[in-house]
Order: structure tokens, then C-alpha cells, then sequence
């Protein structure tokens, strides 16, 4: 009997703080009053880690807030056209120091050093692989917005629109005709 008392006596001590936590969440949980809720800031979506950062003039918020009659104007075109210049920059850099890193190797005595060594310049060497696939698609892109065709999609020449090209400026089609090429290469392959 005492045993079992004793359990029952665990028992409630442990329940009671859930009790608690529980009592805790439902006040934390109540709604908000209207007042409280108009005080609350409201944040605009951040939709790059570069959202602060101006290209053109322009930061992305300022070119959202541009309305769509104005869709690929000039200043929207400069502000993807400082962006992309920026991407192709960073990637001729990082193709550099990459470069430099493989040609300042010192040959490790040791098997697993040497096979930790050949892993890390395999991957480097497959990071800057695709990196010259990406050179090229922001070279055609650059090229796009000389001639005034970028943002438009290929395939349907709808806008790509401008959210999709600040999280993606080397898109060339819209999400609907992104989707259906992908659909198509699920079903018959690449």
C-alpha cells in the first residue's frame, strides 16, 4: 500500500507542472486584443539576405513597390543588371582563389590526410563546376537585359515577374512553364 501511494503521489507532483505549463500556453494563447494587434509591427517579406543592399539606386523593397505597368523598365533592368554583374564577379573570384588553393598544395605523408585532402579538392572542384554552369546562364541573362528580353519568359513570353528574378536572377522562365518543363522530365526523363 505505501508503494502505491507513493505512486500516486509522483504521479500528481509530475502532473502538476504540465498543469502549469498548460495554464501557461492557453493564457499565451488567447487572442489578441485589437488595439495590441494595430501596435504590432508588421514586417515586409525579406527576400534575399542582400534586401538592405541598393543596385541601380533601387533597394529590393523600393523595386517591389514599383507597380506592374512598369514591369522591366530601365531602372529595373540596370537593378538585375548591377545584380547578375555582381553574381559573375563572385563567381571569377571564388574561381580564382580556387585556382590558387590547388596550385598551394603540400603533399600529405599520411594515407587518410592525403584521402581527407583529394575529398575536400573534389568537392571544391564540383562547387566550381557548377559555378561555370551558372557563369553561363548569368553571361546569357546579361546579354538579355542589353537586348531587353529579360524577364519575359521563353516559352510563353509572360512576365517572370519580379519576386521570382530578386530570388532568382538567372530565371528564364515563368514558375507555371518552370513547372511543366520539370513535370516533362519526371515523366520522360532528361
Amino acid at each position: 500500500m505505501a508503494t502505491s501511494s507513493k505512486a500516486k503521489a509522483a504521479a500528481t507532483a509530475k502532473a502538476a507542472p504540465a498543469a502549469v505549463v498548460e495554464s501557461k500556453v492557453a493564457k499565451a494563447a488567447k487572442p489578441a486584443t485589437k488595439a495590441a494587434v494595430a501596435a504590432a509591427p508588421t514586417a515586409a517579406p525579406v527576400l534575399s539576405m542582400n534586401s538592405a543592399k541598393k543596385y541601380a539606386g533601387l533597394t529590393e523593397a523600393e523595386l517591389l513597390k514599383q507597380p506592374e505597368s512598369d514591369y522591366m523598365n530601365k531602372a529595373q533592368l540596370a537593378f538585375f543588371r548591377e545584380k547578375l554583374i555582381e553574381v559573375r564577379d563572385n563567381i571569377l573570384h571564388n574561381a580564382t582563389d580556387t585556382g590558387e588553393h590547388l596550385r598551394d598544395t603540400e603533399v600529405a605523408t599520411d594515407p587518410s590526410d592525403r584521402a581527407t585532402q583529394e575529398e575536400e579538392y573534389t568537392l571544391e572542384l564540383r562547387t566550381r563546376d557548377r559555378e561555370r554552369k551558372l557563369l553561363k546562364k548569368v553571361d546569357k541573362c546579361l546579354r538579355m537585359v542589353d537586348d531587353g528580353s529579360f524577364g519575359w519568359c521563353e516559352e510563353t513570353g509572360e512576365p517572370i515577374g519580379l519576386p521570382r528574378l530578386i530570388a532568382r536572377p538567372t530565371a528564364t522562365l515563368s514558375i507555371e512553364a518552370q513547372e511543366r518543363r520539370e513535370r516533362m522530365q519526371k515523366l520522360f526523363g532528361d
